[in-house]
């Protein structure tokens, strides 16, 4: 089972950016979907961003075009860049390989305020 450790999290102002960072302890190359997700105090965790095995990508509507969301197999990582960051971008986010392999990071606190 591959283990995942996010980094990158943080305050920033909102209109800033980040760049989230996730390790997998083992090989991610035969993994065919990976994703970002989020949850914010008092709401249900949900998708930000996810990326097949071959690279296509799918966004939730709220981070088109502020997040972009990359894999580098050799290194075993997953990113996300967020730019343009707002308030309400404001939740822990975790990076997370879905059901039925089903394997999560323990989470990084990203906080948008001025």
């Amino acid at each position: 089972q591959v283990q995942l450790v996010e980094s990158g999290g943080g305050l920033v102002q909102p209109g800033g950016s980040l760049r989230l960072s996730c390790a997998a302890s083992g090989s991610i190359f035969s993994i065919s979907l990976m994703g970002w997700y989020r949850q914010a105090p008092g709401k249900e965790r949900e998708l930000v961003a996810a990326i097949t095995r071959v690279g296509s990508t799918n966004y939730a509507d709220s981070v088109k075009g502020r997040f972009t969301i990359s894999r580098d197999n050799a290194k075993r990582t997953l990113y996300l860049q967020m730019n343009t960051l707002k308030p309400e971008d404001t939740a822990v986010y975790y990076c997370g390989i879905p059901p039925p392999y089903n394997a999560w990071g323990q989470g990084t606190q990203v906080t948008v305020s001025s």
